[in-house]
């Protein structure tokens, strides 16, 4: 005590200590401040420590989710790992970070994550469609070019245009599954079908197998009047109901008989009949689906040309009086077709409704064998596509229902009446 009273009794000796003590004061509040500062901020940082490894065990929740459901992504072509949609973002301000749930789903519900993305995966998917979509047209208007479920014959179908008669070989009505089988083959070949009328429901089978199979087919219709105006009538009912039933744009036309000048119909009566359905047609709305005739070349005159909608005539060079080469009657139907341009058609399209060669039979002088069948449509293919030339070649089978008719009747297919390739269609496939 003598020496502590001895200390605070030297005036020096307090002075000191009042100093130390106002220093003091001072230390404990700068030290109070500076607590008071930094604690809060690191207990924000370790708080966002801590919500970050959260974060990250989230994240690896959600890996595992996107790891076990691959079959929800394959239904759906969303990304099969939460990585796929930061992949191609770089330089990309169009991208936000998707948004996650904050509780993981379980893989057995298919509900991967509630995310919302505005990535290059959307727009790449958008662009992608656009251009499969416009894939699927020709320049031409008359074919889609898709065959998702049509055999891949050749690299570019082969054919503009076949003819389609779908009777069994006993002459029976094919069911609608025949004739989705075998249009489903022939749109391997051909982007169009020409059909000659509507009875056995073949319009109605073939609207319906185009459209439930995807098909890119065009529809060349027929309207049967050779039986007189009763079948006429029934024909054209049966037309108008199919094509309302249907996406009337699959009709790309329709022909008022065929080769009814040369059965012994007067022109007055075929022009009567043409008239007649365009009328119909107009009043049932179908206004846009032309109306012409089919008859041989010979015999389309100037009148019945003003009345169709275009011209479309029947060569068989294969009936000719004489023979030279498969050549020589390619070269004519293409100059049969010019002849009818120019002093015929007034303008108006030009297109062949039949040509072809049969593989087995006797028309003449033409010798009717397989290998000059298959040298007929390669050459005529080719000359038809130098001349900018539509036409149906003549025919998809072999028509083995045609019994009791001549034997190169039933052998002018491109398939047997099996519904077989007749030769190899990639022979097709280049000029």
């Amino acid at each position: 005590m003598s020496i502590f009273r001895r200390f605070w009794q030297s005036p020096s000796r307090k002075d000191c200590v009042i100093n130390f003590a106002v220093l003091g004061v001072f230390a404990l509040i700068i030290i109070g401040v500076v607590l008071g500062t930094v604690l809060p901020k690191r207990h924000k940082a370790l708080q966002l420590e801590s919500d970050s490894l959260d974060l990250v065990s989230t994240l690896v929740e959600y890996s595992d989710v996107f790891s076990t459901t691959s079959d929800w992504s394959s239904e759906t072509n969303e990304p099969t790992s939460f990585t796929d949609y930061f992949e191609d973002t770089e330089d990309d301000s169009s991208v936000s970070i998707p948004s996650i749930t904050s509780t993981a789903p379980t893989a057995s519900t298919k509900t991967v994550a509630s995310v919302t993305s505005t990535s290059k995966m959307e727009t790449k998917s958008e662009v992608s469609s656009e251009e499969s979509s416009s894939d699927l047209s020709s320049s031409e208007g008359h074919e889609s070019v898709s065959t998702e479920n049509s055999p891949d014959y050749t690299t570019e179908r082969a054919l503009w245009g076949l003819t389609y008669s779908p009777y069994n070989t006993d002459g029976s009505c094919p069911d609608l599954a025949t004739v989705v089988s075998q249009l489903q083959k022939v749109a391997g070949v051909t982007g169009n079908i020409r059909l000659y009328s509507t009875d056995c429901s073949q319009l109605r089978n073939a609207l319906q197998a185009i459209t439930s199979s995807n098909l890119n087919l065009g529809i060349h219709a027929g309207i049967w009047i050779s039986d007189g105006a009763p079948r006429m009538q029934s024909d054209l009912d049966e037309f108008i109901a199919a094509a309302k039933q249907y996406d009337s744009s699959l009709v790309k036309g329709v022909s008022v008989g065929n080769e009814d000048l040369s059965k012994g119909m007067s022109e007055a009566t075929l022009i009567g009949y043409i008239n007649k359905v365009r009328a119909r047609l107009q009043t049932e709305g179908l206004g846009h689906i032309p109306v012409y005739t089919t008859e041989q070349d010979a015999l389309f005159s100037q009148s019945l040309a003003t009345v169709c909608d275009l011209v479309q005539i029947n060569v068989h060079t294969i009936f000719d009086s004489a023979f030279t080469s498969i050549d020589t009657s390619v070269q004519s139907v293409i100059h049969r077709v010019n002849t009818v341009k120019a002093n015929v058609a007034r303008g108006k399209l030009v297109r062949v409704g039949e040509t072809g060669w049969a593989s087995a039979g006797n028309t003449g002088p033409s010798p009717l064998t397989l290998a000059n069948e298959i040298s007929y449509v390669q050459k005529f293919r080719c000359a038809a596509r130098k001349s900018g030339l539509e036409y149906f070649y003549f025919e998809a089978k072999d028509a083995l229902w045609k019994q009791g008719q001549a034997l190169s009747e039933q052998n002018f297919g491109i398939f047997s009446a099996q519904y077989t390739p007749k030769f190899n269609f990639l022979d097709l496939s280049s000029c």
